[in-house]
């Protein structure tokens, strides 16, 4: 059987052109950007936008990554466009933190807030569950999350990321009916990364975060850009570079047990820059806390949202009838 290849270039920082450079590279040792789309192709680019903040805490996949990818596929004919569903804020106040909305309009990438539920029924045990249209329309997905570690999951990397197509707050309320069980959370998550099914996984590492995150963690510079089809196998990769081990990462052992992916570092060939020497001794370990919501959490939470949307809508300022039409037609 041949192995699973997990590319990955090395990069020490966000300059437009070196990032460029090493997502170009990526899809050379990955076979080639044309073999994950086609000419004239609406191609989803699924970043991390959990809340709004700024780029230098590590929060968010970074503008670069996103923008250079997005450059990469206009380059060869392919509509790329960027949407989440953020836990906190909306795509919208998530892009004006990163102060990225310029950029996309010169190259003429529509930002799209992942709403408007479908309901489907994901993996064996036929979960129904909101997912948005927005994504399920998308004829391509690039996967685009930010290395990471976890206060509930220990760490992610590929698989959760897709979590964020799941439409508005209804993700609180699936920490509080599957997240009693770490298990059980986790073969939710992989049900639904399996459901969208990405072309690609592309993971900024360039500078990752660890300690409390996913949020509010300490920015840790890294230097890496990892990629690959296998969300698992890319997993096993950046805990090989962060130097923790793949067991203890629930969301690896769950997909052992269901027979999803490949994280046996010794049937997944890594291609690209040598990481031996380069690999993280001090990468430190989030406290864990339980992954399940109480109803009290998710309350909270949704009433937080609702007060944050309120705020902003009230902060927007009004707009030309022109650009106001041209928002509803490219999402911005």
């Amino acid at each position: 059987m041949p192995k699973t290849t997990v590319a990955l270039t090395r990069c020490n920082d966000y300059n437009r052109r070196n990032i460029g450079e090493a997502i170009e590279r990526q899809f050379e040792l990955l076979g080639g950007v044309e073999k994950f789309v086609r000419r004239g192709d609406r191609v989803l680019l699924k970043p991390n936008f959990i809340a709004p903040k700024a780029r230098h805490h590590a929060t968010q996949t970074d503008p670069a990554v996103i923008l250079e990818t997005a450059r990469i596929l206009k380059d060869i004919g392919v509509r790329p466009f960027v949407g989440d569903s953020p836990a906190w804020g909306n795509v919208f106040a998530c892009v004006k933190k990163l102060k990225m909305e310029e950029e996309l309009r010169k190259l003429d990438v529509p930002v799209k807030q992942l709403d408007k539920t479908r309901w489907c029924r994901a993996g064996e045990k036929g979960t129904k569950v909101g997912i948005s249209s927005v994504a399920l329309d998308a004829d391509v997905i690039f996967n685009m999350p930010k290395l990471k570690t976890h206060q509930q999951l220990t760490a992610t990397f590929a698989v959760k990321n897709m979590f964020g197509c799941v439409t508005g707050k209804r993700k609180a309320l699936w920490h509080f009916r599957k997240g009693g069980n770490a298990e059980d959370f986790c073969e939710f998550l992989i049900d639904i990364y399996k459901f969208l099914n990405p072309a690609v996984t592309i993971i900024d590492g360039v500078v990752a975060m660890d300690g409390p995150g996913p949020i509010s963690g300490r920015a840790r510079d890294l230097g890496w850009l990892i990629g690959g089809t296998d969300p698992i196998a890319c997993e096993a990769v950046c805990c090989k570079l962060i130097n923790i081990s793949a067991d203890d990462v629930p969301i690896i052992q769950t997909a052992n047990k269901i027979g999803f992916g490949c994280s046996n570092v010794e049937k997944i060939e890594t291609l690209g820059d040598d990481f031996s020497e380069s690999i993280c001794t001090d990468f430190e370990p989030p406290e864990l806390i339980p992954i399940r919501f109480s109803l009290f959490h998710v309350c909270k939470s949704v009433c937080k949202q609702v007060i944050l949307l309120a705020k902003s809508a009230i902060g927007m300022k009004p707009r030309r009838t022109k650009d106001r039409e041209q928002k509803s037609e490219d999402g911005w």
